[in-house]
């Protein structure tokens, strides 16, 4: 029977990090969104012990500030030591928002169940199963906010590299069936936070590199074959990062590819929407569209509640009625008023009127 290893991939967390452009349109919904990341992060805890996976890796931006708060930290611990009452062990990096430097250590130590890889060098790790090598870990973190230009993150992280540093402390660690790699970087996709080659990440020796970064699901060469792969942020703080979030439960086999199950995780999901109100007769009739629309993605985004924005499209007879500024205003009331799970924070017209063909066709058009 082929060798496998399960576990899951999460970065990004961000935990403490503030939601903007809410507070002066809903004190209530800009405070439920202060304890949507904390719940993010739950529900990956959640996740990974309901699957009892092997271990779990967190590539970076575990906070959003370089200066957390106590609770956060008391939060992110908790969840730590739950994963250790599991028998789940835990690697972290850390990235661009929370440096090494930047760590208080006086708040809390590091579970036994966690390890920190560094962020002045590589570092290295070994995941066990009944006493035999299973995993090799290695990876680096940010050590300052910055990354310089002129070096390489990937460099020295490679199986090669894992084998020779865990050989002392590990004596058959190059037995390990796998190899799991952990960066925070722009790879390609963004040049100035300590962006990498795939090329060079592919030469490495790696089976799967967790990525931390880039706040969205991405997998190189493709989702048919993951090698490098971020598993995006796991709640979305504001517009700019609609649909579902979440971790990825992520499973090798050998001679096999590599195997992704995304898990949402996000209890509230930003999303634009574009309600074609052509066929609506009347504002009762645009209302009903627009609720039936705010449930169809409530279902395809996994998520419990929503904060959209909203723009009416089409060509209706009701669009002068439309482009009063009251009307709109009462709408979006309406509509957020009938139910409690969605909050619209926007809602715009950009309806045309309908064409009088007979009236072309009189002028000769």
């Amino acid at each position: 029977m082929s060798k496998r290893v399960t576990f899951i991939h999460a970065a990004d967390l961000h935990l403490g990090a503030p939601f903007r452009g809410l507070r002066a349109l809903s004190s209530k919904w800009a405070n439920r969104l202060l304890t949507a990341i904390p719940e993010s992060y739950d529900r990956m805890v959640d996740a990974a012990i309901a699957r009892d996976v092997d271990f779990v890796v967190v590539s970076g931006d575990i906070f959003d500030s370089a200066r957390p708060s106590y609770g956060d930290y008391l939060h992110f611990f908790g969840g730590l030591e739950r994963l250790g009452e599991a028998g789940i062990p835990v690697y972290l990096i850390t990235g661009n928002h929370d440096p090494y430097t930047s760590w208080q250590h006086d708040f809390f130590s590091l579970p036994p169940n966690a390890t920190m890889l560094p962020g002045d060098r590589p570092g290295f790790a070994l995941v066990e199963r009944d006493g035999q090598p299973l995993c090799l870990i290695g990876g680096r973190g940010y050590y300052n906010q910055t990354w310089p230009m002129d070096e390489c993150i990937a460099e020295g992280v490679t199986r090669e590299a894992a084998e020779q540093a865990l050989a002392v402390q590990h004596p058959n660690a190059a037995e390990a069936p796998f190899a799991v790699g952990l960066l925070h970087t722009g790879l390609n996709l963004d040049p100035v936070k300590a962006p990498v080659d795939p090329a060079v990440l592919m030469r490495a020796g790696m089976d799967y590199w967790a990525l931390g970064h880039i706040h969205m699901k991405y997998a190189y060469p493709s989702f048919d074959d993951p090698r490098l792969v971020f598993s995006g942020c796991i709640q979305g703080r504001d517009i700019k990062e609609t649909g579902e979030r979440g971790v990825f439960c992520v499973t090798l086999r050998e001679g096999a590819k590599n195997e992704l199950e995304f898990i949402p995780t996000a209890s509230v999901v930003w999303q634009r929407m574009h309600v074609d109100v052509s066929d609506c007769a009347n504002l009762p009739d645009i209302t009903d569209k627009i609720m039936r629309e705010l449930f169809r993605e409530n279902g395809k985004a996994h998520c419990e509640e929503m904060v959209v924005r909203i723009a009416l499209e089409g060509a209706t007879p009701l669009h002068a009625m439309l482009d009063r500024a009251d009307v709109i205003a009462g709408l979006r009331k309406h509509v957020n008023d009938a139910y409690s799970a969605f909050f619209c924070d926007a809602l715009t017209n950009l309806t045309v009127p309908p064409r009088d063909k007979e009236a072309l066709r009189r002028e000769g058009l």
